[in-house]
Protein backbone atom coordinates (compact mmCIF):
# COMPACT_ATOMS: atom_id res chain seq x y z
CA UNK A 1 0.00 0.00 0.00
CA UNK A 2 1.30 3.39 -0.89
CA UNK A 3 1.61 6.05 2.00
CA UNK A 4 2.86 8.70 0.26
CA UNK A 5 -0.43 10.83 0.72
CA UNK A 6 -1.31 13.39 3.18
CA UNK A 7 -4.93 12.14 4.15
CA UNK A 8 -6.60 9.30 4.61
CA UNK A 9 -8.66 9.45 1.29
CA UNK A 10 -5.75 9.38 -0.78
CA UNK A 11 -4.70 5.97 1.00
CA UNK A 12 -7.36 4.34 0.21
CA UNK A 13 -7.41 5.74 -3.28
CA UNK A 14 -3.66 4.55 -3.59
CA UNK A 15 -5.05 0.92 -2.65
CA UNK A 16 -8.22 0.72 -4.72
CA UNK A 17 -5.77 1.68 -8.07
CA UNK A 18 -2.92 -0.52 -6.38
CA UNK A 19 -5.13 -3.32 -6.98
CA UNK A 20 -6.83 -2.52 -10.17
CA UNK A 21 -3.95 -0.62 -11.57
CA UNK A 22 -2.18 2.96 -8.64
CA UNK A 23 -3.76 4.94 -4.74
CA UNK A 24 -4.58 8.05 -3.49
CA UNK A 25 -5.30 7.11 1.62
CA UNK A 26 16.91 -4.71 20.85
CA UNK A 27 16.91 -5.02 24.36
CA UNK A 28 13.84 -6.63 26.60
CA UNK A 29 11.42 -4.25 27.46
CA UNK A 30 11.03 -3.29 30.90
CA UNK A 31 7.96 -2.81 32.73
CA UNK A 32 8.17 1.11 33.99
CA UNK A 33 7.86 2.62 37.24
CA UNK A 34 4.82 5.03 36.23
CA UNK A 35 2.81 2.84 35.22
CA UNK A 36 -0.23 1.87 37.65
CA UNK A 37 -0.69 -1.56 37.87
CA UNK A 38 -2.83 -1.74 40.80
CA UNK A 39 -6.07 -2.57 38.60
CA UNK A 40 -7.50 -6.38 38.30
CA UNK A 41 -4.79 -7.68 35.11
CA UNK A 42 -7.39 -8.40 32.59
CA UNK A 43 -5.60 -11.44 31.11
CA UNK A 44 -5.32 -11.85 27.32
CA UNK A 45 -7.75 -11.42 25.14
CA UNK A 46 -8.18 -12.54 21.87
CA UNK A 47 -12.00 -13.26 20.11
CA UNK A 48 -14.40 -11.89 18.10
CA UNK A 49 -17.12 -9.96 20.51
CA UNK A 50 -20.86 -9.46 19.59
CA UNK A 51 -21.65 -5.77 19.65
CA UNK A 52 -25.30 -4.40 18.19
CA UNK A 53 -27.15 -6.37 15.90
CA UNK A 54 -25.66 -9.12 16.63
CA UNK A 55 -22.65 -8.18 14.57
CA UNK A 56 -19.13 -9.50 15.68
CA UNK A 57 -15.93 -7.49 15.99
CA UNK A 58 -12.64 -8.57 16.40
CA UNK A 59 -10.35 -7.85 19.11
CA UNK A 60 -7.15 -8.58 21.14
CA UNK A 61 -5.07 -7.59 24.24
CA UNK A 62 -2.05 -8.34 25.73
CA UNK A 63 -0.53 -7.00 28.71
CA UNK A 64 -1.66 -5.47 32.12
CA UNK A 65 -1.80 -2.28 33.91
CA UNK A 66 -3.32 0.80 33.25
CA UNK A 67 -4.30 2.89 31.58
CA UNK A 68 -4.68 0.63 28.67
CA UNK A 69 -3.63 1.71 24.91
CA UNK A 70 -5.61 1.38 22.12
CA UNK A 71 -4.40 1.26 18.96
CA UNK A 72 -6.58 2.39 15.96
CA UNK A 73 -4.79 1.39 12.44
CA UNK A 74 -5.14 3.64 9.26
CA UNK A 75 -7.73 2.92 6.10
CA UNK A 76 -8.40 -0.37 5.32
CA UNK A 77 -5.96 -1.60 8.10
CA UNK A 78 -6.15 -4.70 10.02
CA UNK A 79 -5.10 -5.22 13.68
CA UNK A 80 -1.95 -6.39 11.64
CA UNK A 81 -0.58 -2.75 11.27
CA UNK A 82 0.03 -2.29 14.86
CA UNK A 83 1.87 -5.67 15.09
CA UNK A 84 4.93 -4.07 15.12
CA UNK A 85 4.44 -1.97 18.69
CA UNK A 86 1.91 -4.92 20.63
CA UNK A 87 4.70 -6.61 22.43
CA UNK A 88 6.43 -3.43 23.48
CA UNK A 89 3.48 -1.82 24.40
CA UNK A 90 2.04 -4.68 26.48
CA UNK A 91 5.21 -4.98 28.03
CA UNK A 92 4.80 -1.45 29.61
CA UNK A 93 0.78 -1.68 30.03
CA UNK A 94 -2.15 -3.10 28.84
CA UNK A 95 -2.35 -2.66 25.11
CA UNK A 96 -5.42 -3.44 22.83
CA UNK A 97 -6.01 -3.75 18.85
CA UNK A 98 -9.35 -4.56 17.07
CA UNK A 99 -10.43 -4.75 13.44
CA UNK A 100 -13.22 -1.90 12.93
CA UNK A 101 -16.44 -3.53 11.13
CA UNK A 102 -15.70 -4.81 7.53
CA UNK A 103 -11.79 -5.15 7.90
CA UNK A 104 -9.89 -8.66 8.48
CA UNK A 105 -12.34 -10.65 11.14
CA UNK A 106 -15.09 -8.46 11.68
CA UNK A 107 -18.15 -8.14 10.35
CA UNK A 108 -19.17 -5.82 7.88
CA UNK A 109 -21.12 -2.54 8.75
CA UNK A 110 -24.77 -2.54 8.29
CA UNK A 111 -25.00 0.43 6.27
CA UNK A 112 -23.02 3.95 5.64
CA UNK A 113 -20.82 4.54 8.18
CA UNK A 114 -20.38 8.31 9.49
CA UNK A 115 -18.05 9.78 12.25
CA UNK A 116 -21.20 8.28 14.64
CA UNK A 117 -21.20 5.18 13.88
CA UNK A 118 -17.78 4.08 13.50
CA UNK A 119 -17.41 5.54 17.47
CA UNK A 120 -20.22 4.21 18.19
CA UNK A 121 -18.58 0.51 17.32
CA UNK A 122 -15.89 1.54 19.39
CA UNK A 123 -17.81 2.26 22.34
CA UNK A 124 -19.67 -0.72 21.82
CA UNK A 125 -16.73 -2.93 21.48
CA UNK A 126 -15.01 -1.28 24.77
CA UNK A 127 -18.00 -2.50 26.62
CA UNK A 128 -18.51 -5.79 25.03
CA UNK A 129 -14.76 -6.82 25.43
CA UNK A 130 -14.45 -5.30 29.35
CA UNK A 131 -11.56 -3.06 28.24
CA UNK A 132 -11.10 -0.57 30.97
CA UNK A 133 -10.28 2.98 30.90
CA UNK A 134 -8.65 5.15 31.09
CA UNK A 135 -7.39 5.05 27.61
CA UNK A 136 -4.41 6.20 25.95
CA UNK A 137 -5.50 6.16 22.10
CA UNK A 138 -3.30 6.46 19.14
CA UNK A 139 -4.77 6.74 15.78
CA UNK A 140 -2.78 6.68 12.26
CA UNK A 141 -3.47 8.48 9.59
CA UNK A 142 -7.21 7.61 8.79
CA UNK A 143 -7.17 5.95 12.28
CA UNK A 144 -6.74 9.24 14.25
CA UNK A 145 -10.23 10.24 13.69
CA UNK A 146 -11.99 8.19 15.75
CA UNK A 147 -10.20 8.84 18.78
CA UNK A 148 -11.04 12.28 18.36
CA UNK A 149 -14.91 11.60 17.76
CA UNK A 150 -14.68 9.31 21.13
CA UNK A 151 -12.81 11.84 23.22
CA UNK A 152 -15.08 14.67 22.46
CA UNK A 153 -17.68 12.78 24.09
CA UNK A 154 -16.30 10.86 26.76
CA UNK A 155 -13.48 12.98 28.16
CA UNK A 156 -12.77 12.05 31.27
CA UNK A 157 -12.08 8.20 30.09
CA UNK A 158 -9.12 9.35 27.69
CA UNK A 159 -5.80 9.68 29.34
CA UNK A 160 -3.42 10.79 26.39
CA UNK A 161 -3.48 10.71 22.62
CA UNK A 162 -1.12 9.95 20.49
CA UNK A 163 -1.34 11.05 16.52
CA UNK A 164 0.51 9.37 14.00
CA UNK A 165 0.13 11.43 10.44
CA UNK A 166 -3.49 12.11 10.79
CA UNK A 167 -4.07 14.85 8.71
CA UNK A 168 -6.31 17.79 8.45
CA UNK A 169 -9.58 17.24 6.24
CA UNK A 170 -8.75 16.72 2.23
CA UNK A 171 -9.11 20.65 0.47
CA UNK A 172 -11.40 20.58 -2.64
CA UNK A 173 -10.58 16.90 -2.85
CA UNK A 174 -10.85 15.70 -7.01
CA UNK A 175 -13.41 14.16 -8.54
CA UNK A 176 -11.19 10.84 -8.49
CA UNK A 177 -10.83 10.55 -4.85
CA UNK A 178 -14.20 11.88 -4.58
CA UNK A 179 -15.83 8.49 -6.01
CA UNK A 180 -13.17 6.77 -4.60
CA UNK A 181 -13.86 6.93 -1.46
CA UNK A 182 -17.66 6.55 -1.50
CA UNK A 183 -19.36 4.51 0.55
CA UNK A 184 -20.82 2.62 -1.57
CA UNK A 185 -17.15 1.88 -3.59
CA UNK A 186 -16.50 -1.76 -3.75
CA UNK A 187 -12.93 -0.95 -2.60
CA UNK A 188 -14.50 0.41 0.27
CA UNK A 189 -14.68 -2.39 2.78
CA UNK A 190 -15.36 -0.34 5.49
CA UNK A 191 -18.46 1.74 3.62
CA UNK A 192 -17.29 4.40 5.66
CA UNK A 193 -17.75 8.21 4.33
CA UNK A 194 -13.67 9.40 4.37
CA UNK A 195 -14.36 12.34 3.63
CA UNK A 196 -17.07 13.45 5.75
CA UNK A 197 -15.52 11.65 8.79
CA UNK A 198 -12.27 13.90 8.63
CA UNK A 199 -14.15 17.02 8.57
CA UNK A 200 -16.97 15.85 11.43
CA UNK A 201 -13.62 15.05 13.84
CA UNK A 202 -12.30 18.28 12.79
CA UNK A 203 -15.76 19.99 13.59
CA UNK A 204 -15.42 18.22 17.03
CA UNK A 205 -12.50 19.24 18.39
CA UNK A 206 -12.29 20.62 21.52
CA UNK A 207 -10.17 20.83 24.70
CA UNK A 208 -10.92 17.89 26.63
CA UNK A 209 -8.33 18.00 28.86
CA UNK A 210 -4.75 18.42 30.37
CA UNK A 211 -3.20 14.98 29.41
CA UNK A 212 -0.49 14.33 27.57
CA UNK A 213 -1.19 14.12 23.61
CA UNK A 214 1.32 13.76 20.74
CA UNK A 215 0.83 14.89 17.15
CA UNK A 216 3.51 13.43 14.66
CA UNK A 217 3.28 15.17 11.52
CA UNK A 218 5.26 14.96 8.53
CA UNK A 219 6.89 17.65 6.47
CA UNK A 220 7.27 16.91 2.56
CA UNK A 221 10.18 17.55 0.92
CA UNK A 222 10.18 19.81 -2.64
CA UNK A 223 10.35 16.37 -4.99
CA UNK A 224 7.58 14.25 -2.53
CA UNK A 225 5.39 17.81 -3.21
CA UNK A 226 6.25 18.00 -7.00
CA UNK A 227 5.19 14.32 -7.46
CA UNK A 228 1.76 14.85 -6.21
CA UNK A 229 -0.71 13.94 -8.96
CA UNK A 230 -3.18 16.44 -8.02
CA UNK A 231 -2.74 20.01 -7.10
CA UNK A 232 -5.11 19.92 -4.45
CA UNK A 233 -2.97 17.33 -2.61
CA UNK A 234 0.15 19.54 -3.17
CA UNK A 235 -1.14 22.15 -1.22
CA UNK A 236 -2.03 19.94 1.73
CA UNK A 237 1.01 18.35 1.24
CA UNK A 238 3.30 21.65 2.05
CA UNK A 239 0.73 23.18 4.38
CA UNK A 240 0.51 19.26 6.38
CA UNK A 241 2.91 20.35 9.34
CA UNK A 242 0.86 23.35 10.26
CA UNK A 243 -2.30 22.13 9.78
CA UNK A 244 -1.78 19.34 11.91
CA UNK A 245 -1.30 22.22 14.64
CA UNK A 246 -5.24 21.76 14.62
CA UNK A 247 -5.16 18.94 16.77
CA UNK A 248 -3.15 20.97 19.37
CA UNK A 249 -6.24 22.42 21.02
CA UNK A 250 -7.18 18.74 22.40
CA UNK A 251 -5.28 19.48 25.44
CA UNK A 252 -3.08 22.48 26.81
CA UNK A 253 0.01 20.12 27.04
CA UNK A 254 -0.22 18.73 23.62
CA UNK A 255 3.14 19.02 21.52
CA UNK A 256 3.67 18.52 17.90
CA UNK A 257 6.85 16.21 16.87
CA UNK A 258 7.72 16.80 13.03
CA UNK A 259 9.65 14.42 11.03
CA UNK A 260 10.50 13.71 7.54
CA UNK A 261 10.13 9.98 7.10
CA UNK A 262 6.90 9.86 4.86
CA UNK A 263 3.33 9.58 5.57
CA UNK A 264 3.90 6.00 7.18
CA UNK A 265 6.07 6.93 9.95
CA UNK A 266 5.01 3.52 11.76
CA UNK A 267 6.60 1.77 8.83
CA UNK A 268 9.76 3.97 8.14
CA UNK A 269 10.81 4.24 12.32
CA UNK A 270 8.38 1.88 14.33
CA UNK A 271 10.24 2.26 17.14
CA UNK A 272 10.17 6.09 16.90
CA UNK A 273 6.09 5.69 17.21
CA UNK A 274 6.78 3.17 19.86
CA UNK A 275 8.86 5.43 21.72
CA UNK A 276 6.43 8.29 21.25
CA UNK A 277 3.31 6.13 22.77
CA UNK A 278 5.22 4.71 25.94
CA UNK A 279 6.14 8.46 26.83
CA UNK A 280 2.27 9.62 26.57
CA UNK A 281 2.24 6.45 28.95
CA UNK A 282 4.08 7.03 31.25
CA UNK A 283 3.28 10.75 31.03
CA UNK A 284 -0.48 9.82 31.54
CA UNK A 285 0.71 7.50 34.63
CA UNK A 286 2.80 10.54 36.40
CA UNK A 287 -0.67 12.70 35.81
CA UNK A 288 -2.66 9.80 37.38
CA UNK A 289 -0.38 9.71 40.64
CA UNK A 290 -0.36 13.77 41.11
Amino acid sequence: MSRGRIVSATVLATVVLAAGCGDDDDDEPVASTTTNTTTEAAGELDEVVQIDGGRGLYVRCTGEGSPTVVMEGGDLDTTDSYAFAEEAIAAETRACVYDRAGLGRSDPPPGRVGLDEVVGDFEALLEAASIRGPYVLVGTSGGGYIPVGYAAEHPDQVAGMVFVEVPAPFRNPPEEIVELTRPSHPSNTERRDYLQVEKDAWAARREIGDIPITVISNRYSKAEIAAAEFPSERRGMRANVEDQRGWLVLSPSAEQVVVTTGHAVEEADPQFVIDAILEVVNAAGEGDAK
